[in-house]
């Protein structure tokens, strides 16, 4: 299914309130913040060898990872705040 189909909900609403570009960026952070919220739960039960009291190292990463791309995605719906809408 894909991400279109299975969000519908979610993207009428947000392109409908913030428009096309912003409201798809706005369901993929949410999509990222649910994953970070599900890599973190599991960096709980996954503990590191070597740092005790830490995620394994790839939960370190993909959650480095996330954040990242979490942190890009924000940029962007600034950046797109900033411009003035094209008629």
């Amino acid at each position: 299914m894909s991400v279109y189909d299975e969000h519908r909900e979610e993207l009428e609403k947000h392109e409908f309130s913030m428009g096309l570009e912003r409201g798809r960026l706005a369901v993929a952070m949410d999509l990222l913040t649910d994953a970070l919220v599900l890599v973190g739960q599991h960096g709980v039960y996954c503990q590191s060898a070597r740092q005790p009291g830490r995620p394994a190292m790839d939960i370190q990463m993909i959650s480095r990872s996330l954040d990242h791309a979490k942190e890009l995605v924000a940029s962007v719906m600034d950046e797109l705040r900033r411009k003035p809408a094209k008629p």
